[in-house]
């Protein structure tokens, strides 16, 4: 027996999602502890997760599959920027102030298959969340902006999170058979000169970055505590897919296979 937003116990309730909290860490290290949760879920070993992290330093997350040479290596060096692969797909982000998530979860937690019915689905705890905090933010409702840009943020897709024209946060999925990790950002504040020199926009390019892009500092007036957004998000998680949580921590073999694939993740954008 199965039901949408969580497994139903031989007992009859819903069985709790796993929620892991896990402070700021390195950028490699996060990225493969998202690989991990991904193996460990689609193997049956962990319960659907849901991970809230933040990063050590700034770090540009390059997608599967971009290029290392979309990114200014001497300006992430000169600015103390890490470079890390992401194992979803999509283009570069800058992290900085912000509360990452990442949602592990698949079919049998109540996931749709295909790619626009489970980003819609996950997003809507996403808009939840963002509700709570007092933005009107929704899906966004078709493609626009720069495609060819090695910036994220300067392209918006219908996987991406808007509040009008401008675009709030966007999210990259992967799937593992049945099993799909999808992560994201909220965007407390933004740096655009810095972010516009890690990307080497051109003066054009960084004034779209500026006036196509909203955070939740300037929407609110200032930043949320770290404390409010964790619960906006979390109570935006339960309340769309109708799920509980329960603290956790990363299991054992997690550890040692994120362990394993830190190193992989690293970028070095100078070659």
């Amino acid at each position: 027996m199965e039901a949408a937003g969580g497994e139903v116990s031989a007992a009859g309730s819903i069985r709790p999602w796993r929620l892991i909290e896990t402070g700021a860490e390195d950028g490699a290290w996060n990225m493969a502890v998202d690989r991990a949760i991904l193996r460990a879920r689609d193997e049956e070993l962990v319960p659907p997760t849901l991970r809230l992290y933040g990063w050590r330093r700034p770090t540009v997350s390059l997608g599967r599959f971009q290029p290392a040479e979309h990114v200014d290596a001497a300006a992430c060096r000169e600015l103390g920027v890490d470079v890390v692969r992401r194992p979803t797909g999509g283009r570069g982000v800058l992290h900085d102030a912000e509360l990452t998530y990442a949602v592990v979860a698949g079919r049998a937690d109540g996931v749709p298959s295909g790619t626009a019915e489970s980003y819609a689905y996950l997003c809507g705890a996403l808009a939840a969340a963002y509700r709570t905090l007092g933005v009107e933010a929704d899906l966004t409702s078709r493609n626009r902006g720069d495609r060819d840009s090695a910036s994220c943020y300067l392209h918006a897709t219908r996987a991406d999170l808007s509040i009008g024209a401008a675009k709030l946060s966007g999210s990259a999925q992967v799937w593992m058979r049945d099993t799909v990790l999808q992560h994201g950002s909220f965007v407390m504040a933004r740096d655009v000169e810095r972010e516009a020199h890690v990307f080497g926009l051109s003066r054009d390019a960084t004034e779209r970055l500026r006036e196509t892009t909203r955070t939740l500092e300037e929407l609110l007036g200032a930043a949320p505590a770290e404390q409010e957004l964790r619960e906006a998000v979390i109570g935006g998680f339960e309340r769309s897919l109708g799920v509980t949580f329960e603290a956790g921590e990363l299991t054992a073999t997690e550890v040692e296979w994120a362990a394993g694939w830190a190193a992989e993740s690293r970028v070095d954008a100078s070659t």
